[in-house]
């Protein structure tokens, strides 16, 4: 069966049971986040770090402290994803394949909006999306842009890029500012430098893809920005999801679409 065809609960099964995949192009239609949970000590100040960096970080649903799954996430947050990445102190100790002995009663778990969500409809507009093309994970990048700091919060933004031909950036512009609540408008377009990248072959996180003659790189703010403010501020603990390896959940791309 093509993945792109699977429910969400018939793909939570699959990671569940051992399938370790980015899950670009997975359950069409269906919509994706990034998983961060923290110590309930610093849930207010993330949502607060959300709130003044919502580009990077939309909070499309948060759980109670210690809860494995949410409203829309109805699976198990410790298991039904395809990786997770454990911090201690601000480092990134392991990459494991469940959480489930990790896990802490204290933990408040946040799920970020994700630019998954809108390359269907890049792709309907006649925008080529590299990564789906190679069957990939997305190139993600640490640029040296500031986010807004808060409380004990602070770390810098996390971009993903996608090569666009350049007859059409203003379409891709146009299509996914129709989805505000999952990163909306692309936050750089073009060289690459300008938001201190310096190497685009050597994404911090995924995979390279090739930078066409007549394509223009363009860079959306990305999810996994709250990961890199757990290691710049040193949090003493915190699970998030191994970048590109998402939490699918019961709500629709559309949900998340703005029609006016």
């Amino acid at each position: 069966m093509d993945v792109a065809d699977l429910s969400p609960e018939q793909a939570r099964e699959r990671f569940r049971t051992g399938e370790r995949v980015p899950t670009a192009g997975w359950c069409r239609g269906w919509t994706q986040a990034n998983l961060i949970a923290v110590p309930e000590r610093l849930g207010y100040d993330l949502l607060l770090f959300a709130h003044l960096n919502p580009q990077a970080c939309p909070v499309l649903d948060v759980g109670e402290p210690g809860a494995w799954s949410t409203r829309l996430f109805p699976g198990d947050l410790r298991t039904d994803l395809p990786g997770y990445r454990l911090y201690r102190d601000g480092a990134a100790v392991a990459d494991l394949d469940d959480v489930v002995a990790e896990w802490r009663d204290d933990l408040v778990p946040f799920l970020i909006g994700c630019s998954f969500t809108f390359e269907r409809a890049l792709l309907a507009a006649g925008v080529p999306v590299r990564h789906l093309e190679l069957g990939t994970n997305v190139p993600m990048y640490v640029t040296g842009v500031a986010c807004e700091a808060v409380g004990s919060l602070s770390g810098p933004l996390v971009v993903s890029m996608r090569p666009v031909p350049e007859e059409r950036v203003r379409t891709a512009v146009e299509v996914s500012g129709r989805y505000p609540m999952v990163h909306g408008v692309p936050v750089h377009v073009g060289d690459p430098a300008a938001i201190g990248i310096g190497d685009l072959a050597r994404p911090d996180f995924g995979d390279p893809v090739e930078v066409r003659a007549g394509e223009t790189p363009v860079f959306w703010a990305c999810g996994v920005t709250p990961q890199a403010a757990v290691m710049a501020s040193g949090v003493e603990y915190a699970i998030g999801h191994l970048p590109g390896h998402m939490a699918i959940m019961d709500a629709r791309d559309d949900d998340y679409r703005v029609t006016s």
